[in-house]
């Protein structure tokens, strides 16, 4: 056995024996996993009976956040995923070795795109404001798995979480002014406006608690960090998708509606010779 794969195999046995010494921790991790595992099963039979492309998207997308979900947080509570990181100068925990929980930044980059991918479906945005979202949604979750991973500079941890910022505007902006007048449009702006609240008001949460918790500040630990973490996947994404999914199966005919509902395959004019 290599030396190097020895080291690897310890630190995991480490961080997974500390997780499970840390019971507000242990909990936080075990009770996603046991909601992403019944929301998938859920959000399965309540797409059973749906018909339309459109409608089978928004499926697919919100699907796939539980799905990306257990597996991350499987890797969280395995010790893939954590490690132990000694914080740099000006950090309140300078020199001291803090478990950093980054694979929640592996969820967040494949799990937040298909919750925007659902809304603007849902909008039937176009496909230029549908790509910014998702992509500069993605560069948020890279530059934030940046932030929590820099041991060489405080400061710098800080300036990646700055940028990470600067990539939420960008996505808050895109839902709160370019997709409401698409959703109007398309019939589904009393449900968007709904879940378009819920998102942002929700997605404020992480970078709050990234501020506060042992990342930043460390006014909170990393068991209290981690729950509100974890409080913030339940309601952003299990709830959300619950609500999404439970409009569109009861309104299936104003999803089918749309240029992606699959009704123009029957009403278009067949093309002259």
């Amino acid at each position: 056995m290599s030396l190097d794969r020895f080291v690897l195999q310890a630190t995991q046995s480490d961080v997974v024996e500390q997780i499970e010494n840390d019971a507000l921790l242990s909990s936080s991790l075990w009770a996603n996993v046991a909601l992403a595992g019944l929301s998938i099963l859920l959000f399965v039979y309540m797409g059973r009976s749906l018909q339309s492309r459109r409608a089978k998207l928004i499926w697919v997308s919100t699907l796939l956040v539980p799905l990306v979900s257990i597996s991350s947080y499987l890797g969280l509570v395995s010790g893939l995923t954590v490690g132990l990181l000694e914080m740099p100068s000006g950090h309140p925990l300078a020199g001291e070795d803090v478990l950093s929980m980054w694979g929640r930044y592996l969820t967040w980059t494949f799990s937040t795109p298909m919750i925007l991918a659902a809304l603007g479906l849902l909008a039937e945005t176009d496909g230029t404001k549908l790509f910014t979202a998702i992509t500069m949604d993605v560069g948020m979750c890279i530059t934030g798995l940046a932030a929590a991973l820099v041991t060489s500079s405080y400061g710098l941890r800080w300036a990646f979480y700055l940028v990470s910022c600067a990539f939420f505007a960008a996505v808050v902006y895109v839902l709160l002014f370019e997709w409401s007048a698409d959703a109007e449009a398309a019939g589904t702006s009393d449900i968007f406006e709904t879940l378009k609240l819920l998102t942002v008001v929700l997605w404020f949460g992480y970078p709050i608690l990234w501020a506060l918790g042992v990342e930043g500040f460390a006014v909170l630990d990393v068991g209290v960090t981690s729950w509100g973490y974890s409080g913030l996947d339940i309601l952003a994404k299990y709830v959300f998708a619950f609500l999404l999914l439970r409009w569109v199966a009861a309104n299936e005919s104003v999803v089918s509606s749309g240029t992606l509902g699959g009704r123009e395959s029957a009403t278009a004019t067949p093309a002259d010779d």
